[in-house]
């Protein structure tokens, strides 16, 4: 089967033969941490090391004895799905002192562990690095006291320390996102979807405290993601007054006809004078000054409980393996690293670099320093901030720049949820930069018959929960129509277009790119906003519905996989969508924990059938009992989803039987992910900005008209790596299979041979974009923020 090209590590020259790996978690739970012991265990044990569970964290390194016992392959699974951390975690205090430590140091020894995967906060980590840098003298300390043999220094000389950030938090600096913050995000989410429902019902005002002592990440990014009223957090507390103008925000709101009202604080939130500012102290405010009816909803410990997101075990997945890759690459000299991640790549960053920048941004804090304090706090978190003020807050007519030009947007192709999100976000931002804007209905077919209407600020609240497309799509084509479609731009004087779709969008942006030599009506400014649940648009790893599209493929799986529980062994063979492109299935595979995953770009024949279910009958007489095998849904013309079936069943007689689930339309469905609305909300505000920039530099004093024929007017906005770039749709041509609708390289392939290795097949494993430890940089391109979700 095709391989990316790239250095490979294969399981003959990457040996962990000899050496021993620990993992432990440690401060509090987040979910995710369990698909990640889950990697470091696996991907530890295929490289042929000795992988130890240290159960109860620091405690249990401690304490010794039984807390630290061997890992089995089959001992992880089912864990991928579970929240929590099913080996415990716990605070230490006898770890904080030297005699902790040396205990510690002498239960690693007795078993040989030099190897240290640590999954917690910078807490967590800070005590492992003091641990790292005491380690030779503890050594001593113990053959001193005859504890251990002198030999013992010298053959365990070093500890190697890697560190996963796990905190639901995201209050770590170095990373874009840690593990458990997305999942913290879908329960957020999930409650204030419901109460918005109970209170446009009764016409309340809700005030909901969301976790982050020290940081908002929590509190601003779900503020984002359900366009919430006003939202207080530490690192950027209110200017003084802002009790009123709160008031008169809420207040400004139900006049405009608005039913509901939402605040959300951050438990740690702060006045100027870092006086703390807490729920009630909202809710008094409200209802003596507007009277309204108002309630206070506490989410707790509910933002830590639950399973995890399919971003986040794909994260965790991601960072356990490039874990125990960093270990086994250490030398004595290497520094104890943390393993992060950086828009869509895996990273290696010095530990204590990341903890004195997070340290950094507390004592900005402390010392009233937020403007600082938001900066060190990395750009996306900037970046989040300033995107919530330009869409939260609806400046004055009188304020508002006069630009005299025209935009429109509309949405094309398939629906995707997030699509309502993005629109929402272009609306706003298009009006905040003195724009007039347009809503086109039903995509390029809506648009020739003249379906456009000017559309306003309110018109879009709360347009971010809802699924699928309120403005209406169609796959219509723009070349049979062009005429009519240059007559509707001239009659309602169009200066700008935004279209937010998938493939589709791409082919009606270059078809109008195409037909600006005989219409001067398309040569204006032009961008496309990538939106499928397939992932298959050129110029982007990540598109707008895919990550929703994601979490029901995987939420749907661990239900089927349930339904087994208690029961014979069995397979699920699961048929996703996706077109051509095999991203649900392989990135869902990667989440759901799969067997196998057949997709379109890797070919594959009857032999390679054959090997999965011999691998499967394996599998089964251990005690793994449930097997999960996806398939794209266009992977192969002849061997079906039936034809799969069918074989599964005959070979696996007497071993294992056979379901099938096809999951169809119910990918595409449903609300948005938190991801998905952050991800929309973000990248339209800046194709918006973009927009601006180009009609200013556009724009002709002679005629008073713009005009724009550059290949750089007509751009599609993706998420590449670590940057969200601009690029000319033109360029993007030689980079297309149009046959098929995918894009010639596509990054997530370089995730197949990771699912393989955990699924306990021998494979290659391409490592040319890891193994780099980079220093942490002050603001760098977090924007990225292709994790982030936001």
């Amino acid at each position: 089967m095709a391989q990316p090209d790239g250095k490979k590590i294969f399981f003959e020259n990457l040996s962990g033969a000899g050496k021993a790996i620990a993992v432990l978690t440690s401060g509090g739970d987040a979910q995710g941490m369990n698909a990640a012991v889950r990697a470091v265990v696996r991907m530890g044990l295929y490289v042929g090391a000795k992988v130890y569970f240290i159960h109860e964290g620091y405690q249990g390194m401690v304490d010794g004895g039984e807390n630290i016992r061997e890992a089995t392959w089959e001992g992880v699974s089912s864990m991928l799905q579970v929240g929590g951390t099913v080996i415990g975690s716990a605070r230490c205090k006898e770890f904080r002192t030297h005699e902790g430590r040396l205990k510690a140091a002498h239960n690693l020894v007795q078993h040989g562990i030099t190897n240290l995967c640590v999954i917690g906060g910078d807490g967590s980590l800070t005590g492992a690095n003091l641990f790292r840098e005491e380690w030779s003298g503890l050594l001593t300390e113990l053959v001193e006291q005859g504890v251990i043999e002198a030999d013992a220094v010298q053959k365990y000389s070093a500890l190697h320390i890697v560190g996963m950030v796990g905190s639901i938090d995201n209050d770590f600096c170095g990373t874009d996102m840690t593990i458990g913050t997305d999942s913290a995000l879908h329960r957020i989410i999930e409650v204030v979807d419901a109460i918005m429902t109970t209170a446009q019902s009764h016409q309340r005002t809700f005030v909901l405290e969301v976790m982050g002592r020290h940081c908002g990440y929590l509190a601003l990014v779900s503020a984002l993601a359900c366009g919430a009223d006003w939202v207080l957090i530490p690192e950027m507390p209110p200017e003084d007054g802002w009790e009123e103008k709160m008031c008169q925000k809420l207040s400004a709101n139900r006049a405009g006809m608005k039913r509901l009202n939402i605040i959300i604080v951050a438990e740690g939130a702060i006045d100027r004078n870092t006086k703390p500012i807490t729920t009630d102290y909202v809710k008094n405010l409200v209802v003596k000054c507007l009277g309204f009816d108002t309630r206070v909803t506490i989410l707790g410990h509910v933002q830590r409980g639950g399973t995890p997101s399919a971003f986040d075990r794909i994260l965790a997945s991601r960072m356990g393996v490039e874990a125990v890759l960093a270990l086994l690459e250490t030398t004595a000299n290497t520094p104890a690293c943390v393993v992060s991640l950086c828009g869509n790549q895996s990273v290696r960053l010095p530990l204590m670099e990341c903890v004195q920048m997070t340290q950094e941004v507390q004592k900005a804090m402390d010392e009233k320093r937020f403007e600082e304090a938001v900066k060190v706090r990395g750009r996306s978190f900037e970046n989040n901030l300033k995107t919530y003020k330009l869409l939260a807050h609806r400046k004055p007519e009188s304020e508002l720049p006069t630009s005299n030009f025209n935009v429109a947007v509309l949405n094309v192709g398939a629906p995707a949820a997030g699509m309502n999100a993005a629109v929402r976000s272009a609306i706003r931002v298009g009006i905040s930069e003195g724009h007039k804007m347009l809503a086109v209905n039903d995509g390029f077919e809506g648009f020739y018959k003249g379906q456009i209407k000017e559309i306003k600020w309110g018109d879009v609240g709360g347009w971010t929960g809802q699924g699928g497309s309120l403005l209406g799509t169609k796959r219509t084509l723009p070349a049979k129509h062009a005429e009519k479609i240059a007559e509707q731009m001239r009659k309602h004087n169009i200066n700008a277009l935004l279209v937010i779709g998938g493939f589709e969008a791409l082919e009606c942006l270059l078809q109008l790119y195409e037909a600006r030599a005989t219409y001067e009506e398309f040569c204006i400014p032009m961008c496309m906003l990538p939106a499928t649940i397939s992932n298959n648009v050129p110029g982007t790893d990540l598109s707008i519905g895919a990550d929703t599209a994601l979490n029901a493929i995987v939420e749907t799986c661990d239900r089927i996989k349930q339904s087994a529980s208690g029961t014979k062994r069995r397979v699920f063979i699961i048929e996703t969508m996706g077109g051509y492109c095999g991203y649900l299935a392989t990135v869902g595979g990667l989440a759901a924990g799969a067997d196998a995953a057949y997709i379109y770009e890797e070919p594959f024949d009857i032999k390679d059938l054959q090997a999965n279910v011999e691998h499967l009958t394996e599998k089964m007489k251990t005690s793994i009992q449930r097997g999960l095998v996806l398939r794209n849904e266009n992977s192969n013309e002849n061997y079906t989803t039936d034809f799969i079936y069918q074989l599964y069943s005959e070979e696996g007689k007497g071993v294992f039987d056979c379901r099938k689930n096809v999951l169809g339309h119910m990918q595409q469905g449903g609300a948005p992910s938190p991801f998905d609305r952050n991800f929309g909300t973000k990248i339209s505000a800046k194709a918006m900005q973009w927009i601006s920039k180009k009609l200013v530099e556009t724009f002709r004093q002679g005629n008073g008209r713009v005009f724009a024929n550059s290949e750089d007017s007509c751009c599609l906005l993706g998420m590449r790596r670590r940057a969200l770039v601009f690029q000319p749709v033109v360029q993007l041509k030689d980079e297309t299979d149009f046959v098929h609708r995918i894009p010639k390289e596509q990054w997530w392939l370089k995730l197949r041979p990771l699912m393989k290795i955990l699924a306990k097949y021998k494979t290659s494993y391409d490592v040319s974009d890891s193994g780099q430890l980079e220093h942490v940089e002050r603001n760098r391109p977090k924007e990225s923020d292709a994790s982030v979700a936001m």
